[in-house]
């Protein structure tokens, strides 16, 4: 099923000299399909467009970035996309060209045969010893430096499903793939991530899921002590949807009622809104 495009053409590479091979320079969307349809669609374009103007880079039309998308999944029920934008070639050197010429990259690839096995079971989860720099410039968006996650995820082996990931101060940002939100005094609460960390759009879900339902929200800084205090964890990303955790450690997590609430929430307005919108 793999199949790539690149700047609306089939390929499978591009050059040498692109600033996103080179240095990292741009940013990525990671997108699940479920029959033949992008869900989130609008929602990963915007953010794939904050990103670049972060990062100086002349952001894709999304109208032409979604007739793109549709054109590479064809008829796929169930699948992957990926969407890429990088700083296109340059000189040697870390400058920017002064013209820049952005590469768009769209990759399609099978659904994860993991996430059947798992199911809806709980994961077991560590504490990475891999710490997040504190980066306020780059945080929220998905650049194309993934080597702090490369790290953390290195650490998990085949023991472990995700990794708690902490800042250089200690409190906790993520995990190596996914958002984390914890229940902790009948409140939903998940990491302030202005300092570091990905603005996840399923976390986004979940957050307005939360209000449509009138549980109360706390968005701050959270040291590890609360988290491996609280009664329920769960991670989240638009892949694996959200995954509640079994086990950290030696210590044993309930499932809070407001787990499914939030996850019968979110999908039924995903399925409401043709799954390709907002």
């Amino acid at each position: 099923m793999n199949g790539a495009l690149v700047n609306g053409r089939p390929s499978s590479g591009v050059s040498l000299h692109d600033r996103g091979f080179l240095y990292g320079e741009g940013v990525f969307e990671t997108i699940a399909v479920r029959d033949a349809r992008p869900l989130n669609l609008d929602r990963h374009l915007a953010r794939l467009s904050r990103g670049c103007e972060r990062l100086s880079i002349p952001p894709p039309d999304p109208g032409l970035l979604s007739s793109e998308a549709h054109r590479l999944m064809g008829d796929h029920d169930r699948a992957v996309l990926r969407i890429m934008v990088t700083g296109g070639e340059g000189d040697r050197g870390y400058a920017p060209p002064v013209a820049r010429s952005p590469n768009r990259i769209l990759m399609i690839s099978p659904w994860p045969d993991r996430l059947e096995r798992f199911g809806t079971r709980g994961i077991s989860v560590t504490v990475c010893r891999t710490r997040l720099a504190l980066n306020p410039p780059l945080a929220g968006i998905k650049h194309l430096n993934r080597l702090e996650q490369v790290l953390a995820r290195s650490e998990l082996g085949g023991e472990y499903q995700e990794g708690i990931v902490r800042d250089m101060e200690g409190n906790v940002v993520e995990g190596t793939s996914a958002n984390l939100m914890l229940i902790s005094r009948e409140r939903l609460v998940t990491p302030d991530l202005s300092r570091c960390g990905i603005e996840g759009i399923m976390r986004d879900r979940i957050l307005e899921a939360a209000s449509l339902l009138g549980i109360p929200v706390e968005i701050r800084i959270v040291p590890l002590e609360e988290v491996l205090g609280a009664e329920t964890l769960f991670f989240t990303n638009v892949v694996v949807g959200m995954r509640h955790v079994s086990r950290v450690g030696d210590r044993d997590f309930d499932v809070h009622p407001w787990v499914e609430a939030l996850r019968a929430t979110v999908q039924r307005r995903e399925a409401g809104s043709g799954m390709t919108e907002t």
